[in-house]
């Protein structure tokens, strides 16, 4: 895994022509590539978008990452250091793994493109590409990762539509920003256990991301208050991290 990289002085014209455009709910996306300026522009229109990127250089590592980690969405080019995208690939569809897969590749031909699609690729891009085809063809593969039939979990009155990221009450939707949205998931996977504040750091930005933990705080006293008229609490362990508690 390649450490954080100051991103300052990337320009910000890729993301401002995105404005206007549909935004997805936040994801935790995975980007596999080992060209670092594309890399670095990559994950800085992803963080500006609001999602949390977790960037591997190396094929070896990028697989044990994965199957560890795993993520909502999974950027990952074909020739890598170590192990190639298509043994990735056939490793995660192997051990039914059915994360949607964007492959990245210099190559064109068609017989390239149909190895990757047979190799359980969910799309193709081949470079250089555009940022906005990037996003727009993330955007296609989060709509289809949130169809289907919706799974729901509960705690208190808050459903949470696990296919569609949505909490509700009474049916009507509970809007959170995404930051506290993606807290929010993490600590009911893991209500009624303590939830580290770097687990929540690196679930909210990314392995690595040069983030203070301050940032995790401030977001839980915010998602505290929300909850508050719903009778859910978020407790604190002081030096050890936090606990959603069930009102029941």
């Amino acid at each position: 895994m390649i450490p954080p990289v100051d991103l300052s002085f990337l320009q910000h014209e890729a993301c401002a022509n995105l404005a206007g455009t549909e935004i997805l709910n936040a994801m935790r996306i995975a980007l596999i590539e080992d060209n670092i300026d594309l890399a670095r522009g990559i994950v800085h229109s992803l963080g500006d978008a609001g999602h949390a990127v977790d960037h591997l250089a190396d094929g070896t590592d990028a697989a044990v990452f994965l199957s560890r980690e795993g993520a909502d969405i999974i950027v990952l080019d074909i020739n890598l250091p170590g192990q190639s995208g298509l043994d990735i690939l056939r490793g995660l569809r192997a051990r039914g793994d059915v994360t949607p897969v964007l492959l990245l590749t210099a190559r064109a031909d068609t017989g390239d493109r149909v190895a990757g699609l047979d190799a359980g690729a969910d799309d193709y891009l081949v470079k250089p590409f555009a940022m906005e085809e990037l996003m727009a063809r993330l955007r296609a593969l989060g709509r289809r990762r949130g169809g289907g039939s919706g799974v729901t979990d509960q705690i208190g009155p808050l459903m949470y539509h696990r296919t569609d990221r949505l909490f509700s009450v009474a049916g009507e939707p509970l809007d959170l920003p995404r930051r506290e949205l993606s807290a929010m998931e993490c600590l009911l996977e893991r209500r009624g256990r303590l939830t580290p504040k770097s687990a929540l750091l690196d679930y909210l930005y990314g392995v690595g991301t040069d983030i203070e933990d301050s940032a995790v705080e401030v977001h839980i006293s915010r998602l505290r208050k929300r909850l508050r008229a719903y009778g859910i609490e978020i407790k604190t362990a002081r030096g050890l991290g936090y606990m959603l508690v069930d009102p029941e």
